[in-house]
């Protein structure tokens, strides 16, 4: 599907008869229009918001926008209805929730609202999703079904996989869903990199792939949030996101289950790589599901050239 499809027809497709006519299986595309049609409810209470703090910490200790709290329970209390959902594991919880019957056969995970620190200064945000069909622990590559993230900017859009390929979706002032990109394909070479972390914490094998990507003049952009830029890598079709293993956090920032996995599901899905500098993401065991690792994900030539610099050190 996708070839021939012209600039007029492809507006006409909206997300429900997208996912059918891909032939993704009738409950998955249940859950994945339910969470499309849930974002509508997040982007709502974003623009309401007063931008205040919640007065509480999160359980890695980060300070809780009042959004963070929302977003995260209009997420659970959509999905604990949906009859899909066995479990739902979210970076606001500190527990896996168990919000089904017992016999549903999904396991979520979700970053209800990434970069909520930007609201302030009206930069782009955004929600990540993973989808399994297992539990979420071990490997995501074994049970990840589907990933998609919904970005809050100039225009909501989703970009979405269910295992065959990776589509954007845009908002249209009817309310709808309707597909703008399809098998979104990265370059195998891209001129874009995101860097995360301080220069002055990072190793040396770190600092001579940047230094590499600065000689070779990629363009800077970073954003300080992990939706906004990989959705800028996806859509500009390559270059390169880290969030690395700092000198004294040698597990980086971002977290495996709720925004690494998912993340990596779609970049494989169109095309591109994600690596810890050692091994994929997908192949990484997940052990708690606060885990962190650091993170190059983006074209493949970028992430295999990271993966070089950090296998001298």
């Amino acid at each position: 599907m996708g070839e021939g499809i012209s600039d007029y027809t492809k507006f006409c497709i909206d997300l429900r008869r997208h996912m059918w006519m891909a032939g993704v299986e009738m409950e998955l595309r249940r859950l994945i229009w339910q969470i499309a049609v849930t974002g509508k409810y997040i982007s709502a209470k974003i623009h309401e918001s007063n931008r205040k703090l919640a007065g509480f910490k999160n359980i890695y200790g980060e300070e809780q926008l009042s959004l963070d709290r929302s977003a995260d329970t209009i997420l659970k209390n959509q999905l604990q209805f949906s009859g899909f959902v066995r479990e739902y594991a979210s970076e606001e919880q500190d527990a896996v929730v168990h919000i089904g019957e017992g016999s549903e056969k999904y396991f979520v995970t979700a970053d209800p609202l990434d970069g909520s620190s930007l609201v302030d200064s009206n930069l782009s945000i955004g929600t990540i999703i993973g989808i399994h069909n297992g539990s979420m622990m071990g490997d995501g590559r074994n049970t990840i079904v589907a990933a998609l993230y919904i970005t809050y900017g100039p225009l909501i859009t989703m970009v979405y996989s269910a295992g065959k390929g990776t589509h954007e979706f845009v908002l249209n002032r009817e309310g709808e869903y309707v597909l703008s990109q399809e098998n979104i394909r990265l370059k195998k070479r891209g001129y874009i990199y995101c860097l995360g972390g301080l220069r002055k914490d990072w190793t040396q094998s770190h600092l001579q792939f940047v230094e590499y990507l600065e000689a070779e003049g990629y363009t800077l952009r970073y954003s300080g949030g992990f939706v906004p830029d990989i959705n800028q890598l996806l859509i500009k079709n390559g270059g390169v996101f880290t969030y690395p293993a700092l000198k004294k956090n040698p597990n980086g920032k971002l977290r495996l289950l709720f925004e690494l996995q998912p993340m990596a599901f779609l970049m494989e899905q169109a095309g591109g790589s994600a690596t810890d500098g050692k091994k994929n993401i997908l192949d990484i065991p997940v052990d708690d599901i606060g885990q962190r690792s650091p993170i190059y994900i983006g074209s493949h030539f970028e992430v295999e050239k990271a993966r070089a610099f950090l296998e001298k050190a």
